[in-house]
């Protein structure tokens, strides 16, 4: 006879070393400017893909590609400003 196991506990277990330490956290709040205009660009792509591109597309697609760049060179300058010690 095979006994059928789950691995209920295996799978909700909860260990302190699972979760996100403060720095990763901390991490994550200073990209998700970045993050959230990664989505954005993501949902312009998506309204554009059901019908032919018109201007407004392009439009709406080029603002969104432009926060995405302007948030990523903002994280950026903030992650050398930290690890420099700010002051130039």
């Amino acid at each position: 006879m095979n006994h059928v196991v789950t691995v209920q506990d295996a799978v909700t277990a909860f260990e302190p070393w699972m979760e996100p330490t403060d720095a990763e956290l901390d991490a994550i709040e200073a990209e998700m400017p970045e993050i959230l205009a990664g989505i954005d660009l993501i949902e312009a792509q998506i309204i554009a893909l059901d019908r032919p591109r018109n201007e407004m597309d392009n439009q709406r697609s080029r603002r969104a590609r432009n926060r995405v760049l302007a948030a990523g060179r903002t994280v950026a300058n903030r992650r050398a400003a930290r690890t420099s010690g700010g002051a130039a």
